[in-house]
């Protein structure tokens, strides 16, 4: 999908936003998945879930830039930190590449996710179904995304 496309669905769950950020922002995955082989509207909807939207209101804070929950395990590990929006989409993508495949694979921009060797050549999820169990525990974890996704497609 277009940047728009995922602004759009985006506003859908938070009018709030401010429509053209959050276009700059999804043009922002688009780019980051494009440069890794990483699905950008698999990429973008997880953020919309992991973050509430970007209302966020768990254990990662909007400050921190991490998209993803990247390493947010509980109030002892709250999650990493990234010092730029740019770089926390580049580290969700990463970690989303480190999933997709066990082979050696030189990334096209400089490591930033800090869980990426941990995560690479030890699990390997073929779709989304497989992050359930593997970067969540929620058991409706993949149900949740696949649903975003099929409202993206209704869309359009």
């Amino acid at each position: 999908m277009s940047a728009g496309q995922l602004a759009s669905l985006f506003i859908a769950h938070n009018p709030e936003a401010d429509y053209q950020e959050i276009k700059d922002f999804a043009q922002l995955y688009i780019d980051e998945a494009g440069m890794e082989g990483i699905n950008s509207d698999i990429a973008f909807s997880q953020m919309c879930l992991e973050t509430g939207f970007l209302r966020f209101g768990n254990l990662v804070q909007p400050e921190w830039h991490n998209y993803c929950g990247l390493g947010a395990l509980g109030p002892e590990q709250p999650g990493e930190r990234f010092e730029t929006k740019e770089i926390g989409v580049r580290a969700h993508i990463q970690h989303l590449q480190a999933y997709s495949t066990t082979e050696e694979v030189k990334l096209k921009n400089e490591l930033v996710d800090p869980r990426y060797n941990w995560v690479h050549k030890t699990k390997l999820v073929t779709d989304i179904f497989g992050l359930t169990g593997t970067w969540a525990t929620d058991p409706n974890y993949a149900a949740k995304i696949e649903r975003l996704l099929q409202e993206l497609e209704r869309q359009y």
